[in-house]
């Protein structure tokens, strides 16, 4: 658990960041950062959910058993529910840029049904960008790329949207990050959307250089062969793995802001 900025408002909401291999959530009674394996018993025996090994709802990023996921949702909610309790006005959940309609529909219907309250979702790379700090209504383009354990997205964000973006689904992870096959994939993915930016923006991009986020963002052999391809600045954000939640948590505080934010998850 990492500390985050205290947060002063009498609005329930909840920030939720779905990942493939931990969820993590920050809510308007907390003042850190939580998080937990994302995973949940069977479900076998219930009410006991039996003892037949844990589930892991999320795959690729993306709702794999609705079920399950709506049991995770429960158990994170249990924790981030207002103490007084009040109940939840709105909830902010990140999903990847590949996510089809389909997966939206599934991440909305757990979340909705767990919470009772509004749900918006906001495209996981363009939260991230928020959360490191990046000022993502600016009309030139910037790059993220943002690791996670079970995709990797590359996006251009400019005036508020995410304008070309390229998915790499990852069949394994390792704790040293990336296998060496899904390095290069990546490398070669990112320099495909460099190439297809419009040439007047080009050296804009390749000027503000390429911010990395998620948890193999701290890789250093990934950021190292990225500098060395793609021949422009590459840093990784502070605190990468937490990006993605601390923006859809500035999000959640800032309504004005994420209104203007052009989400195709909405």
């Amino acid at each position: 658990m990492n500390a985050a900025a205290p947060v002063s408002t009498r609005r329930g909401y909840v920030a939720l960041d779905l990942g493939t291999s931990r969820t993590r959530w920050l809510s308007a009674s907390a003042c850190v950062v939580a998080d937990r394996p994302s995973a949940v018993p069977s479900g076998v025996g219930v009410p006991g959910w039996g003892s037949a090994g844990p589930v892991r709802p999320i795959r690729h990023g993306m709702v794999a058993d609705p079920g399950a996921c709506l049991r995770l949702v429960d158990l994170v909610l249990r924790d981030a529910r207002p103490p007084d309790g009040r109940p939840l006005e709105r909830a902010m959940v990140g999903v990847p840029v590949a996510a089809t309609p389909s997966d939206r529909r599934a991440v909305r219907a757990a979340v909705a049904e767990a919470a009772a309250c509004e749900v918006t979702l906001v495209e996981e790379p363009l939260a991230a960008a928020v959360g490191a700090g990046l000022d993502v209504t600016d009309p030139r383009p910037c790059l993220l790329l943002d690791v996670g354990a079970g995709i990797v997205e590359i996006v251009a964000i400019r005036d508020g949207a995410i304008t070309d973006a390229a998915a790499l689904q990852l069949s394994a992870t390792t704790g040293a990050g990336l296998l060496p096959y899904a390095l290069e994939g990546v490398v070669e993915m990112t320099a495909g959307l460099l190439r297809r930016l419009p040439a007047c923006l080009r050296a804009t991009a390749r000027g503000n250089g390429l911010l990395v986020t998620g948890g193999g963002a701290q890789q250093g052999k990934l950021l190292h062969r990225l500098h060395t391809a793609l021949r422009m600045p590459v840093t990784a954000a502070p605190h990468p793995a937490h990006a993605t939640i601390r923006g859809l948590t500035r999000l959640c505080l800032q309504p004005a802001l994420a209104a203007g934010i052009a989400a195709r998850g909405r």
